[in-house]
């Protein structure tokens, strides 16, 4: 049973345009007596809520989740992306507390009410997922209420209305590491070829795809300077994903642009890493009206004409039409759906990114080959990288 199944306590969900949607809490429920804000954004995953929960990407956003019934296989300790939950609040339709999977260990109810992550219940999710789709990513807040207690709904869409945007926030300072460490790994040698993981907002799955490959893996916060690079002397670098506008951390896209341009070495981006490639190689980037994701999204490859599936978690976008033909690089994969850039590549440098998610968890494995892709040109240009000269 839940935890407020018998005081009856209800918690409404108000957005920025003025709808309400009222359901249960669940989770943290204390964390909405003042109310909860954020964006509200929708995810179209069947299954994977613990690792949508723990990826930092989410970070400053209400989470709804379109499948229909939550919970059902409870909480696995080594299922989790992340240190931590990122997101703001959990939204479903129906939250299942009777958990069923020999490898959980607790209920999601107990996991985010230990973590301080509040939940929604017993909402329509599939009205507030065909508004979001209209209307686009809106900003809200959900405030619980005692049995008998008045809301003051116009005040709760005032307050929505005064949310600031993941724009507007340092998310990714929020969510990076502050220090430097390996990534564990029994199964890697000491002489491994080194990769330098730049932590905006990684899921661990990226590391642990990493070394499967045999690759040293050492995970650095967002702000990493140049000379803690010279130091470790990576053999490659990958750009993480991560929350936000990648225009918020113009420091590291200025060292992208030193490391592809003047240091020569491999690198690859994911989702906010991608963006990051994209400022670097001076186009621009902009907001999608309400974001991609879940794990069901078709890319195509341009040049081979390849058709996957992909996981995704991004509300930005790099704009095509914006990309310097003098930079040497081109779009490489396009969004089936919307046309939307899923992909960068240079012609001549070891460098591409894309905007999906490789590594997925939760989603299919139909990209893992990318990996493959990033280890090689890491091993074949040790050593021998080219001099290009510097855009600009």
């Amino acid at each position: 049973m839940l935890e407020n199944e018998q005081n009856a306590t209800i918690a409404i969900l108000a957005l920025e345009d003025g709808r309400l949607f009222y359901g249960r809490p669940f989770g943290a429920v204390e964390a909405l007596r003042n109310g909860r804000r954020g964006e509200v954004v929708f995810a179209t995953s069947m299954t994977g809520y613990q690792e949508i929960c723990t990826d930092p990407s989410y970070r400053g956003q209400m989470v709804v989740l379109t499948y229909p019934l939550i919970g059902n296989y409870g909480v696995a300790a080594e299922d989790v992306e992340s240190r931590r939950p990122w997101l703001s609040a959990l939204i479903v339709r129906e939250y299942c507390d009777d958990y069923s999977n020999w490898r959980a260990t607790e209920s999601l109810d107990a996991y985010l009410r230990r973590c301080g992550i509040p939940g929604l219940c017993d909402l329509d999710t599939r009205a507030l997922t065909r508004h979001l789709r209209t209307h686009g990513t809106l900003r809200g807040v959900i405030q619980a209420y005692a049995p008998g207690e008045e809301p003051d709904t116009a005040a709760l869409v005032a307050a929505a209305r005064r949310v600031r945007t993941v724009t507007d926030l340092d998310v990714v300072a929020e969510v990076s590491q502050d220090h430097l460490e390996p990534w564990v790994s029994a199964t890697v040698p000491a002489d491994a070829p080194r990769v330098l993981l730049i932590d905006t907002g990684f899921k661990q799955n990226i590391a642990r795809c990493l070394s499967e490959r045999g690759m040293q893996v050492f995970v650095a916060p967002h702000n990493v300077n140049l000379d803690l690079i010279h130091e470790i002397a990576p053999d490659g670098i990958l750009l993480s994903n991560g929350p936000g506008d990648p225009e918020c951390v113009a420091d590291l896209v200025e060292l992208t642009r030193t490391l592809v341009w003047r240091e020569h070495i491999p690198l690859m981006g994911i989702c906010l890493g991608h963006q990051i490639l994209g400022l670097a190689a001076g186009a621009r980037t902009s907001r999608l009206p309400f974001g991609h994701h879940g794990a069901n999204h078709p890319v195509r490859e341009l040049r081979t004409g390849v058709v996957t599936v992909t996981s995704q978690n991004h509300n930005f976008q790099v704009d095509a039409a914006t990309l310097p033909a003098s930079s040497g690089f081109y779009v490489s994969h396009l969004n089936l759906s919307d046309g939307s850039v899923e992909g960068l590549a240079h012609e001549e440098l070891p460098v591409f990114s894309v905007q999906y998610h490789p590594e997925a968890a939760p989603g299919p494995e139909d990209n893992r080959a990318l990996f493959d892709r990033f280890a090689a040109l890491v091993r074949d240009t040790s050593g021998k990288r080219p001099e290009v000269a510097m855009m600009g």
